[in-house]
């Protein structure tokens, strides 16, 4: 019954198109540069891509030589297209296998671009798309928000390196929460701002200021989509520079919690050694080497005491999500 109700649940998603969102080059080439010698050798999968348009096929298909890749797989969600370059349409589920230019042009050609038949709908819990998952080194791909919990458990269980995209309130999402509080996974590099995604003519965007038309195409901008991933970068060990000092005034204690709220990441305050609590858009800034990560107010099961549910309360009101903190490296005041 269960795995009735999942496949039911990716059909809709599908057939409502609230998953297709399909990601920039530019925004992959911003943040895969910062990874570049964890490729060399490695086997990379894609595996929640329409090859006819996606971009991360073809950033690693163009760059397979430059970053010294040794295979890379796309897998795709039956209905799409197995000519990879052409419009013909085939109701079957196909993955592509690429091992790099044989003809010396330095392009991939569709000659050289292998495609295979799957024999199931393509879906990345099924047990052929296990078996390449288990193929590769490192997963690189965005998707679908609406099954992120899942896709998160299945990486991790299988032990594989991966940058994702994936929406920033999934930091709080039991399945999620629970690795990054352990330091397992952590944000990526470009994660600020609005990023736009392709849709198709279709999809419905109500919002004028969420669309445009670029060259014909029609693009969907999405805000607090980050990038997942459990691979080390230079930015991750970077001090938060704090300048604030504390006061009861300005960083009041939660009703129902025994830690104060930081209503902005900047206003940590250099010399608190308690618990506080902060935006979740702390993340983006968070250096294990500065601060521990010990809870959040979104679950008993995050909460650092085991003792409260949904929310925490300042006078009486909910305050937003927040992840509760300690700093490590506290600052005295000598005065």
């Amino acid at each position: 019954m269960g795995r009735k109700i999942l496949n039911q649940n990716l059909n809709n998603a599908k057939s409502s198109k609230k998953d297709e969102f399909y990601t920039q080059l530019s925004d992959i080439e911003k943040e895969v540069r910062h990874y570049k010698p964890y490729f060399k050798d490695k086997v990379v999968l894609c595996n929640c891509d329409d090859p006819r348009i996606s971009n991360f096929f073809h950033y690693f298909s163009y760059n397979f030589e430059q970053l010294g890749l040794k295979k890379l797989i796309a897998t795709c969600y039956k209905n799409k297209n197995a000519e990879l370059f052409t419009d013909n349409q085939c109701e079957e589920a196909i993955y592509l296998e690429y091992t790099g230019d044989k003809n010396g042009d330095n392009i991939p050609n569709p000659e050289e671009i292998g495609v295979i038949s799957l024999k199931g709908d393509g879906d990345f819990r099924s047990q052929e798309c296990i078996e390449l998952l288990k193929q590769a080194d490192i997963i690189v791909t965005n998707p679908p928000f609406s099954l992120f919990r899942e896709y998160i458990t299945q990486l991790m269980k299988y032990n594989k390196s991966f940058l994702i995209l994936g929406h920033q309130n999934a930091i709080i999402y039991k399945e999620v929460f629970k690795f990054i509080k352990d330091n397992k996974i952590w944000l990526g590099i470009n994660n600020g701002g609005t990023k736009w995604f392709e849709v198709k003519d279709h999809y419905d965007i109500t919002t004028e200021s969420r669309k445009k038309i670029e060259n014909g195409k029609k693009y969907f901008s999405m805000g607090s989509v980050v990038w997942y991933t459990n691979m080390e970068t230079a930015k991750r060990h970077e001090d938060l520079i704090l300048y604030k000092r504390y006061s009861e005034k300005e960083y009041p204690k939660y009703d129902n919690y025994d830690a104060i709220d930081v209503s902005k990441v900047s206003d940590i305050p250099v010399d608190y050694e308690g618990i506080m609590g902060v935006p979740i858009t702390f993340l983006d800034k968070y250096n294990p080497d500065q601060f521990e990560i010990v809870g959040s107010n979104r679950g008993i099961d995050q909460d650092p005491n085991g003792i409260y549910g949904r929310g925490s309360y300042l006078n009486g009101k909910e305050t937003f999500k927040r992840l509760f903190i300690r700093n490590k490296k506290v600052q005295k005041n000598e005065n």
